[in-house]
């Protein structure tokens, strides 16, 4: 009987709309908290990769290497965003899913369409709580949004050192050898950082095709994810 009553439904009450309301206002100032949390990691990147930059180039003498090392710290608060954005998609796509499905539909036609049981999936949502994109997902949307740009500087910034510090250079095998590390020659560390680079704009792409094709696959403009 109850499941019957839930499929003919057709309105709220007015206490249950106020008590969306409130809802609604929760989970955007989750989803605020959580879009601050994604901007300090990222000042982070920026700060940590100041810092390698100041070293470098603070002397024609000094190393090229903070900025190989810088890679480390940049890659693990890549991987701490993309753990936060999980966090902060789950808020957003409720945020979103209630304005597209509640609010637009009470402003624009007075009607809130519960036959579509759009309020379902959300309830859904709530007693089966989980992330709505993967982690690698997640990664390469961080990536398009601000660690490509992060990534490239860095990139560019090491290339720069090697070409005009302490001289500029003059052939490629004397690249090579301000590259050096060690017991590591810089041809392994040039082609490590290049493969550091290809393999992140990879996944930034693959996220991109990855996005387009759920885009899609929906059946409607909005989605829980």
């Amino acid at each position: 009987m109850t499941e019957t009553a839930n499929h003919d439904r057709t309105k709220l009450t007015s206490s249950e709309i106020t008590a969306v309301a409130h809802l609604y206002r929760g989970e955007v100032y989750r989803s605020t908290i959580w879009r601050t949390r994604l901007d300090t990691t990222t000042n982070w990147a920026v700060v940590t990769l100041g810092v390698a930059l100041s070293i470098s180039f603070a002397s024609p003498d000094a190393s090229p290497l903070p900025l190989v090392l810088v890679g480390v710290l940049v890659i693990f608060f890549l991987m701490q965003e993309a753990r936060r954005y999980r966090y902060f998609n789950v808020w957003r796509a409720r945020c979103r899913w209630m304005e597209t499905h509640f609010y637009a539909p009470m402003l624009d036609e007075g009607d809130l369409h519960l036959e579509d049981n759009w309020q379902k999936t959300l309830a859904n949502d709530y007693l089966h709580p989980r992330y709505h994109v993967s982690l690698m997902t997640a990664i390469g949307r961080r990536i398009r949004r601000n660690y490509l740009w992060i990534l490239m500087i860095q990139s560019l910034a090491y290339a720069g050192k090697l070409a005009v510090h302490p001289a500029p250079v003059e052939s490629l095998e004397q690249a090579f050898r301000r590259a050096d590390v060690g017991p590591l020659p810089g041809e392994f560390i040039v082609g490590a950082g290049i493969f550091y680079i290809s393999t992140w704009i990879a996944i930034a792409i693959w996220s991109h095709f990855h996005d387009d094709r759920r885009a899609r696959l929906r059946k409607t403009d909005s989605s829980m994810g």
